[in-house]
């Protein structure tokens, strides 16, 4: 009757489809579905064979408004509607209690849960056959060490956002605030909340706010080896504690998906056989390293391997499109139009099917802007930012985008609220380079130079910033040194020259003939 992967989950002639949130029909028309009706379907999806009780279900799915059962009891009759036939005896009512998914006709109850201790051995697992989900994890209740009661609405806080936070990084599976808030004050083992909770990591920390410090530590743990897989801390002057809670979890979000990123990919690198998500974060691991035609190359590859597989693979999709735009933004091709039609038609598809997608809108908007539809693009930034406010992605290109409308002096300012965001972000570099690039076109050279420095010192495979180091160095009259950051970049981008770089410029400005000098003064190759 019901058969599940791990990214979509088949109910008769209907399927759940996880990666694109989306309810379709074999034919893989999509099947309406009222928002919040989806939403506790999707609940149900991700926890199929097990009982999923009413009151979880009602704060996951109506946390932001306050209703009666009937609005849930309305939804399950919109979801049965919606599946058709399979409907009723693949969902099934526990009175009282809540509801199930069944897998394979035999559904796996949990015990009833009384009073207000939980032994982990108590807490509903899946069953050993169930493959462990890609980038799975639960944030445990941070501990508050200052022991003062006022402040665990605050701590409390901190663990509910980063929860709702991880939730939106690609391909991440995070266990509901509910059962995480079962092992609010308990010491537990990571290994063990892994095999109860099917789970591969394990985020856990403390928070500690004196008179005029706030300090906040965090790890992550591998609950296969138990192994710490990263550590964190933040030790600041207590500010507003909500401006400082919303900070303090951006930080963490962003830097949590980098750092997941990494060690899924290297769990890919060991799997014999790996299947499209493995793919895809080998795929992104390779993007971090750097913009260059090898590193781009390598992640082309995976991704296209990735969408062999699962064709549907909305994730994998939007970074192949991330690679043609990356390839025409850098110029390491003679013709960037061409990526950047590809880059648009790629985009416009996945969010025909996933409109709410932030980065598939960031990325248009990215394309947008280098094809003069600049103020288009930044809107699609900030539609990509109410989608995604952690995105700080986002706030870097529409910098670049008050650059390429000829207002190189607010550039910064965008690249401050990325970093604020996500101060170690993987991207940091090009958000630097946005920075160099507004200050060579106000003249302001010598603040210039600093900011592409910069950009180099955090990731050397960047070949673009090699050359603006270039430009701007021999502008200050530092010709030596530009004419062995010329060298540094063509060593990583043998095609560049000058005749590639003023193809169809992005930009209309006169500041543009300054940059053709400075490139000819550092010995740029003319082409």
């Amino acid at each position: 009757m019901l058969k599940s992967s791990q990214h979509s989950i088949v109910i008769g002639d209907r399927v759940v489809d996880l990666v694109r949130d989306t309810l379709r029909d074999r034919a893989g028309d999509i099947v309406p579905l009222r928002p919040r009706a989806w939403a506790v379907l999707r609940l149900l999806a991700i926890r199929a064979g097990h009982l999923v009780g009413k009151d979880e279900i009602m704060d996951e799915v109506w946390s932001d408004c306050e209703v009666t059962e009937d609005s849930l009891v309305q939804a399950i009759g919109d979801i049965r509607r919606a599946l058709g036939d399979a409907g009723r005896p693949a969902l099934k009512t526990l009175p009282r209690r809540g509801y199930m998914l069944v897998v394979d006709d035999k559904p796996i109850d949990a015990p009833v849960v009384s009073g207000s201790t939980v032994e982990i051995s108590e807490i509903e697992a899946r069953p050993a056959s169930s493959p462990m989900p890609h980038l799975s994890i639960i944030v445990l209740p941070f501990a508050n060490l200052g022991g003062d009661p006022a402040q665990d609405y605050f701590v409390d806080g901190v663990t509910e956002c980063l929860t709702t936070d991880l939730s939106r990084i690609a391909g991440s599976f995070v266990v509901g605030r509910n059962t995480a808030f079962t092992f609010k004050g308990r010491a537990v083992d990571a290994r063990q909340i892994g095999r109860d909770l099917n789970v591969r990591y394990v985020l856990e920390g403390s928070v500690q706010r004196g008179a005029n410090r706030f300090r906040l530590n965090a790890q992550l743990t591998d609950t296969e080896t138990g192994g710490h897989v990263w550590a964190e801390r933040f030790d600041k002057a207590a500010a507003d504690l909500l401006d400082m809670q919303d900070e303090i979890v951006a930080r963490l979000a962003n830097t949590l998906n980098a750092e997941l990123i990494k060690a899924e990919a290297r769990r890919a690198e060991r799997s014999p056989r790996p299947d499209a998500m493995d793919l895809y974060f080998q795929g992104r691991a390779c993007i971090n390293k750097g913009v260059t035609p090898v590193f781009l190359a390598q992640a082309r590859d995976f991704f296209a391997r990735a969408l062999a597989l699962d064709p549907g693979n909305v994730e994998a999709a939007v970074a192949a499109a991330q690679i043609d735009v990356s390839v025409a933004s850098a110029f390491l091709t003679d013709d960037p139009s061409v990526q950047f039609e590809a880059a648009e038609t790629a985009l416009n598809r996945v969010l025909l099917h996933a409109p709410s997608h932030p980065r598939a809108h960031m990325l248009l908007g990215a394309v947008q802007m280098q094809t003069r539809r600049v103020l288009s693009g930044i809107a699609e930034c900030r539609q990509a930012l109410l989608l995604d406010p952690n995105l700080a992605d986002a706030h870097g290109f529409i910098g670049l985008g008050k650059f390429l409308l000829g207002r190189g002096e607010e550039v910064e300012e965008h690249v401050r609220e990325a970093l604020r965001l996500s101060p170690h972000d993987t991207r940091i570099y090009l958000w630097y380079m946005f920075v160099g690039l507004g200050k060579l076109s106000i003249a302001a050279d010598s603040e210039a130079v600093d900011w592409f420095r910069r950009s180099i010192e955090c990731n050397r495979n960047h070949a673009l910033a090699h050359f603006h180091f270039a430009t701007a160095l021999a502008l200050v009259g530092d010709v030596q040194e530009a004419r062995a950051a010329t060298l540094a970049g063509l060593a990583l981008d043998p095609g560049f020259t000058i005749r590639r770089y003023r193809t169809k410029p992005r930009v209309d400005s006169p500041a543009h003939l300054r940059f053709y000098e400075g490139m000819r003064l550092a010995g740029v190759p003319e082409g």
